[in-house]
């Protein structure tokens, strides 16, 4: 299924988003027409849309859209809304633009999803702080570290400070409080959340260095909720520590929102 402006999306309308690749995207899990966090997804389209194409998104035709494109559906599934023109060119990006709404949705995995091991590369995404569709650069360090042999990356900055996944947050355990990387991220929508509900939780440098001294880590996003890492390089976690229990917990307490 895939959806532009609320109609069926044609092979040319696609064009633009594959070859010129310039637009911004946020990806949901939509359980039985609810979505948890959906205010923060719609505030992070209306932001970025600002920042990208310097227009106002409305907030409420994007709702209708995923209501209109998900109507019907039970279970669990996951629902990406992209913004993007269909008629930017490459060569004139600075021309007008009038993005519209592509909404289109993939099968969710089973939580919570298998540990991970991760590998750690030098490495920060242009504009961090958007969700932005030029992924090419995390997908190149990605498919490097499945080559040799972890299942993703970690990013970090030159001095080796950890800031984010490739395509989710991470976070760590002390043994007293959960630690968000204070980095120049994307702040996703399930680490906010989760920033929120659980109180022992600070903002802070993360080094490599700091690593051994760290009780657990954990991968966070929509789509995986929170997903345990059993090594970062050749530091090793544990796979069933207490805090990842309860941080799940307090994830899907949370009260999802009615699309």
């Amino acid at each position: 299924m895939a959806e532009l402006n609320g109609v069926p999306v044609t092979p040319d309308e696609l064009k633009a988003l594959a070859l010129v690749n310039y637009g911004h995207f946020t990806s949901m899990r939509m359980e039985d027409q609810h979505i948890r966090g959906f205010s923060h997804h719609l505030e992070r389209l209306a932001r970025d849309c600002r920042v990208l194409f310097g227009q106002e998104l409305d907030r409420q035709q994007v709702r209708d859209y995923v209501r209109q494109a998900t109507a019907g559906r039970d279970g669990a599934f996951v629902v990406r809304v992209t913004i993007y023109d269909p008629d930017l060119e490459l060569g004139h990006p600075g021309a007008r633009a009038e993005p519209k709404v592509l909404v289109t949705t993939r099968p969710s995995g089973t939580w919570p999803m298998s540990p991970m091991r991760v590998q750690s590369v030098p490495y920060m995404r242009e504009l961090p702080e958007q969700k932005h569709v030029g992924l090419f650069g995390a997908l190149w360090h990605r498919r490097n570290a499945q080559l040799d042999g972890f299942d993703d990356c970690v990013f970090t900055d030159p001095e080796l400070y950890v800031s984010e996944g490739a395509t989710w947050n991470i976070g760590f355990f002390d043994g007293q409080q959960v630690i968000w990387p204070n980095a120049e991220v994307l702040q996703g929508v399930t680490m906010r959340l989760l920033h929120q509900v659980h109180d022992a939780t600070s903002l802070g440098p993360v080094n490599l260095a700091d690593l051994p001294r760290m009780e657990a880590a954990f991968a966070t996003n929509t789509a995986i909720g929170v997903r345990a890492i059993t090594g970062i390089n050749e530091v090793e976690f544990p796979d069933a520590h207490p805090i990842l229990e309860t941080l799940r917990k307090e994830y899907e307490e949370i009260p999802a929102e009615a699309v």
